[in-house]
């Protein structure tokens, strides 16, 4: 049985090509076709061909839009994924959620609507890995 249905987006992720350090803070918009952490505060959107990973630390005002995305820390924005978003209970999303597939864990707060595109996947879960 394959397990690539389940697989966390995380474990897909091979490098980071730019980042946003924690207490760092960036002004503008991120357009890029790699991957993106945010460990600190971006004000401004993004149109990010990768994964986008907003870390506890991380802070994000402004439209996300990207291939996957995982969030950890704060969003204050609307955001787009064209794969899936997984939002950990550490998160708070103020905005609205658009994406064919997105797994919520127990915890997150989010003060938005939702839009499923295409087949809708909902998965709401507890993280059982050590982090």
């Amino acid at each position: 049985m394959s397990h690539t249905n389940t697989r966390r987006t995380l474990d897909e992720i091979i490098r980071f090509t730019s980042a946003i350090g924690e207490g760092a803070v960036f002004t503008g918009n991120i357009t890029t076709p790699d991957n993106v952490v945010a460990r600190g505060t971006i004000i401004g959107n993004s149109d990010v061909e990768g994964i986008i990973v907003v870390e506890l630390t991380g802070k994000w005002v402004g439209n996300l839009t990207a291939n996957s995305l995982i969030i950890n820390g704060r969003v204050e924005g609307n955001i787009t994924a064209h794969h899936k978003i997984e939002v950990q209970k550490s998160a708070t999303i103020i905005g609205n959620i658009t994406s064919p597939k997105i797994a919520i864990e127990s915890g997150a707060v989010h003060d938005g609507l939702i839009n499923m595109e295409d087949k809708p996947d909902i998965i709401s879960f507890n993280e059982k890995r050590q982090k």
